[in-house]
């Protein structure tokens, strides 16, 4: 096994990690311990595309997500206020623990289809301008300007309806 592969699989288990500690206790009942477990989720996450040569997308991966969604996501919790009556103990169900073999069941699916892509993966067939400003901005104005888009409505609007609870809240 290759150093490279040693490394892919390191922040890959990272990455798995931090996004299971989103959602599964301990880490998971705490709203705000999940979005910090989500930072870290998001740092691996920026490791593996620093792997890939697209150093641009890293960095933004870091500045846009980590640092300005998740002070977003921060901000929304903080301004929820929740109280520990609210964040009881979780409650199992048959279609939770079903729904967590699905997921183990489809990541080792992917993971084994791409430790076979990263096998027979050559750097010599990414083209110069893989992953900069460039082209990265040519894709999300030609391609996906609407996701794009849409994705920051959503965001609006999910700091209007925090805004709104929390007013109920108070009053």
């Amino acid at each position: 096994m290759s150093a490279e592969m040693i490394v892919f699989w390191i922040l890959a288990i990272g990455a798995v990690l931090g996004a299971l500690a989103v959602v599964l206790p301990p880490f998971g009942r705490n709203p705000l311990h999940g979005a910090l477990a989500l930072v870290v989720s998001f740092i691996f996450m920026a490791g593996v595309y620093v792997q890939l040569s697209a150093f641009f997308v890293a960095v933004i991966q870091v500045l846009v997500y980590a640092g300005a969604v998740m002070t977003l996501f921060v901000f929304v919790i903080m301004l929820l206020n929740l109280t520990p009556e609210e964040l009881a103990q979780p409650k199992y169900s048959w279609y939770k623990v079903l729904s967590v073999f699905s997921a183990l069941a489809i990541g080792f699916i992917v993971a084994s289809g791409l430790t076979h892509v990263l096998v027979h993966f050559h750097a010599a067939s990414i083209p110069a301008t893989f992953g900069n400003a460039a082209s990265v901005g040519g894709v999300l104005v030609k391609k996906w300007l609407f996701v794009f888009e849409f994705s920051s409505i959503l965001l609006l609007s999910a700091i209007v309806g925090a805004v709104l609870i929390a007013r109920k809240r108070r009053s």
